[in-house]
């Protein structure tokens, strides 16, 4: 999907399917390599995964996996913001993403030079995120969530996974309208109040939301879904990972969201080579 961004003026134009480099800032990522200790160390990742190909940068500051401890918004944005002012003085190019479900740390992160809101809750979690991400004339990544990080995998049940799903974008979209959103990414949330089979599913039938016209981001790295299937690990699910982004691509996905900067990116150059040969 060919598709614009604008970040209060600042355009980011896509004519391939584009690489989301994670960059967490907490001590408790699910991931442990995907952990770093001060903003130099930030900065180092960061120099790492531009170079590499990402073309978005995803800083998060507040780990959002079940049963994970929850911070204070004040902690959550002393973690986050050097970091992003950080990137943005020695990158000023960059596009930098800010994940957070908190209209408060949003607002800090985009005052430091983050261009996108990235909410695993769209909206659900804090009432003023909608407003403030209109007023901040930012990009929303919208995520579909079953219920809180507290509970959202007790049980989870759906009709129909990609349909319920769908209507639930359709009903989002039109309140991010509403409140003045003009620029929106859709992301369906693997892994967050899903089974396994809900996954694989949705994985399955991902290009159902190409119906709104919108990019669709695949947050699938080394998540259980991947490693839980392979009986390994999160440290041993790079294959896996990368055999999913084939699909998510096939699928329409427009974003990829990921830990492993490099594979993905070839991954996405040989997608895009295969559909160009598939064209001629």
């Amino acid at each position: 999907m060919i598709f614009q961004l604008n970040a209060n003026g600042r355009l980011l134009t896509a004519s391939q399917p584009v690489v989301m480099g994670i960059l967490n800032v907490t001590p408790d990522s699910f991931y442990t390599r995907g952990r770093e200790n001060t903003p130099e160390d930030h900065l180092r990742k960061a120099e790492k995964m531009l170079a590499e190909g990402a073309g978005i940068l995803d800083i998060g500051g507040m780990s959002t996996r079940p049963r994970a401890d929850v911070i204070s918004p004040e902690e959550e944005i002393a973690r986050v913001t050097p970091v992003i002012g950080l990137i943005r003085r020695h990158f000023p190019e960059t596009f930098i993403s800010i994940d957070t479900y908190r209209a408060a740390v949003a607002r800090a992160a985009v005052e430091a030079g983050a261009d996108i809101v990235n909410d695993i809750s769209a909206g659900n979690l804090d009432a003023g995120m909608l407003t403030t991400v209109a007023a901040l004339k930012a990009p929303y990544i919208l995520m579909h969530m079953q219920g809180t990080p507290a509970d959202m995998q007790q049980h989870p049940h759906y009709k129909d996974v990609v349909a319920d799903i769908l209507d639930f974008f359709l009903d989002k979209i039109h309140r991010c309208r509403e409140a003045g959103i003009n620029d929106i990414i859709l992301d369906p949330g693997f892994g967050f109040g899903k089974t396994q089979t809900h996954n694989f599913q949705l994985l399955k039938g991902m290009h159902a939301f190409a119906l709104t016209g919108l990019p669709v981001l695949a947050g699938l790295s080394r998540k259980s879904m991947v490693y839980r299937l392979l009986q390994s690990s999160a440290e041993e699910a790079l294959n896996g990972t990368t055999a999913l982004h084939m699909l998510a691509l096939q699928q329409g996905a427009a974003i990829l969201r990921v830990h492993d900067v490099r594979e993905a990116v070839e991954c996405v150059k040989l997608y895009h080579f295969y559909q160009t040969i598939q064209e001629i």
